[in-house]
């Protein structure tokens, strides 16, 4: 008999790719109706579901882009922190696991944190450069307290389809790009792994992303490979970037040494080769 999984931010890209995931591996997924402000809603749903899990994928990451909470910084920190905190203690009251489906966008390579360097889930934020990387930090701190709660640090999500959200359909979509190292996160292969973590009762951060890292250009040259041989790009500097955005971008690579103690992973590279020559 399968588990009975409630998901908030069910109808979302990453939370309609875990209900398709859940209801595969047999179980039943079930998308939540009530906001992540509204704490007696969401107690009442649990009341009402009795979920075995509950996974978030819910949050704001602004539209078009990350820019957008700049301007919104209320409405920001409203669902990305205090909406967050309000469902892990509703599930904490009711001894229910929550997995969150957080970022890793909250390091940034400096002085003592070079190229090829990496972060572990012990190292403290060091990137404040955005409110949505702020509400994450914060939100990471304040679930510290919670022992029901697992953290996954997604970063730059790449998914088999054409989704605006995915990387790829982002990067192909720019006049200039940056040539910048960092952590990727390929969904198809990682979020199956998020439920078997889920179903183990496992709490406290991981990074979750693929092992490695690798860079916009290197991206866009798989993409020129696999799917579209006549395109084209062009590199500016991450100073030229900040120029033109309203925020600063989170560049990292994280260590995935704690999640692969958990199960095996597929390097990045060869990762999204796979993935793009199955989509060719």
């Amino acid at each position: 008999m399968g588990s009975r999984f409630l998901i908030w931010g069910g109808n979302g890209w990453i939370g309609s790719m875990l209900c398709d995931i859940v209801k595969q591996q047999g179980h039943t997924a079930i998308v939540a109706k009530s906001r992540l402000q509204d704490y007696v809603g969401i107690c009442k749903e649990l009341e009402d579901i009795k979920p075995d899990f509950v996974l978030n994928a819910a949050g704001i990451t602004g539209r078009p882009t990350v820019d957008w909470c700049e301007d919104h910084k209320q409405d920001t920190y409203l669902s990305n922190t205090i909406g967050v905190v309000n469902l892990a203690d509703a599930c904490w009251r009711k001894a229910i696991h929550m997995t969150n489906y957080a970022t890793g966008c909250i390091y940034a390579y400096d002085d003592t944190h070079p190229f090829g360097s990496k972060f572990t889930e012990l190292d403290p934020s060091n990137f404040s450069g955005s409110e949505y990387s702020k509400s994450k930090t914060m939100a990471e701190k304040l679930l510290s307290i919670y022992d029901n709660v697992l953290t996954l640090r997604i970063r730059i999500p790449v998914s088999g389809d054409s989704h605006p959200k995915c990387i790829i359909s982002k990067l192909i979509k720019y006049a200039k790009v940056v040539d910048i190292p960092n952590s990727v996160t390929i969904l198809p292969e990682m979020l199956p792994i998020s439920i078997k973590m889920s179903q183990s009762r496992l709490t406290g951060i991981y990074n979750f992303t693929n092992p490695g890292a690798i860079s916009h250009n290197e991206i866009l040259g798989l993409y020129k490979k696999h799917i579209n041989p006549d395109f084209t790009w062009n590199n500016f500097t991450e100073e030229e970037q900040n120029a033109i955005l309203k925020s600063k971008r989170s560049n990292c690579q994280l260590d995935t040494t704690k999640l692969e103690s958990f199960h095996h992973l597929t390097e990045i590279h060869e990762a999204l080769d796979k993935l793009l020559n199955s989509i060719k």
